[in-house]
């Protein structure tokens, strides 16, 4: 009797499933598509968490507006999946420098995160002329004593831009004497976040109506930290294999000019594309040196190894009259210098001192015949074949 229950249920199962797809089967396609959406599509809310800081400052997540703006942030982050996934692969190339460089300085930590919103760890420029990792303007950066000029921009460098930034971060913290808001200032200026502070009589950055970039700003910042720190939370999985690695150079010491940039590459090993890669500073085919100063150039370091230069290396570092310079003559080494003009010089005392004709310096210069020059302005010479150095 039991058997016969058993055949009957299993029929049952049969003509069901049977059914079943013979429904599914006169389905259009869009209703499938429809069914399978519904079945197995999801998207999660996440839980707003009990507490997070940034630097040592708490945030206030029980106000609604501070939970709220959290919750945006770390939505728009978790679930921008292709922009964050690329984030964190980078991190492991960049982020360790910048850490080094922080704790040197006495800066939370947690400012290496600003970057990350900063610029996704690129060296990109934007349409209001901020470039690199820190996002400086031209007239910030020389401030914060970068070299921002035709052929070097270290806007673009790494370790120096990031120091620049330690310099900023310094200064607004010993007028705010709180993280939060030299973070703030970081986006609306030390000036913007005083006048604000002053009119609306408030001291914390979460107290402050703000327009809207700032206002999200340092949210923002919180939320890529959180998932930084704890990627696998927040879905994102990634082998170790699969992170952006530091690419090991050796630094070469330049103290004169380089005219050929990609054919000093080539006699050394290396070619104009990485050494591009590896120094987006250089603007330039060329880089031009003015006595007395120096640039650290890095090229790859497993190219250099199986080179010539293996055995000149010493603790990851080369100078430029141990490389190759081809055929280049060392006039040509210097082909433009930069002169800044000081109180009383004019074209014609200029021309002597560089042994040029007062004529050329006008018109490598754009300038007219005894045009009153003014001081602190800088003039670009031409240096003559067989000058000495």
């Amino acid at each position: 009797m039991a058997f016969k229950h058993e055949i009957r249920f299993f029929i049952f199962i049969a003509l069901a499933f049977a059914s079943g797809m013979f429904i599914y089967a006169t389905l259009t396609d869009d209703d499938k598509q429809k069914q399978e959406f519904e079945q197995n599509y999801r998207i999660y809310s996440l839980p707003i968490p009990q507490k997070v800081s940034f630097a040592g400052v708490s945030i206030p997540l029980k106000e609604y507006d501070v939970a709220e703006r959290y919750d945006r942030e770390i939505l728009t982050n978790v679930y921008w999946q292709s922009q964050t996934l690329m984030l964190l692969k980078r991190s492991q190339r960049f982020l360790p420098t910048i850490d080094i460089i922080l704790k040197q300085n006495n800066i939370p930590s947690d400012f290496k995160y600003l970057a990350m919103a900063e610029s996704g760890l690129q060296n990109v420029s934007s349409p209001a002329g901020a470039a690199g990792f820190w996002q400086f303007l031209d007239k910030t950066g020389k401030r914060y004593k970068l070299d921002v000029s035709e052929d070097v921009d270290e806007r673009y460098h790494l370790e120096k831009a990031t120091q620049a930034a330690c310099l900023y971060f310094k200064e607004a913290y010993a007028i705010f004497n709180d993280w939060a808001l030299v973070a703030a200032s970081y986006n609306m200026g030390i000036e913007g976040v005083r006048r604000q502070m002053q009119n609306q009589q408030m001291k914390s950055y979460f107290d402050l109506y703000l327009n809207v970039e700032t206002a999200r700003y340092l949210f923002r910042i919180i939320a890529i930290k959180e998932i930084c720190e704890n990627p696998t939370k927040f879905g994102f999985y990634i082998p170790t294999n699969h992170y952006y690695k530091e690419v090991p150079s050796v630094k070469v010491k330049v103290d004169l000019s380089i005219s050929e940039l990609s054919e000093w590459t080539i006699h050394n090993n290396c070619n104009y594309k990485l050494l591009k890669l590896l120094n987006p500073w250089l603007r330039k085919a060329y880089i031009n040196v003015v006595p007395g100063k120096s640039y650290y150039i890095a090229l790859p370091k497993d190219r250099i190894m199986q080179s010539e230069l293996a055995s000149k290396v010493v603790n990851d570092t080369l100078s430029l009259s141990q490389t190759s310079l081809g055929d280049m003559p060392k006039e040509d080494l210097m082909p433009i210098i930069e002169h800044k003009v000081e109180k009383d010089e004019s074209i014609e005392s200029i021309a002597i001192k560089y042994a040029v004709k007062p004529e050329d310096i006008c018109t490598w210069n754009n300038l007219k015949a005894r045009q009153k020059l003014i001081p602190g302005s800088v003039l670009k010479i031409n240096k003559t074949k067989g000058e000495d150095e």
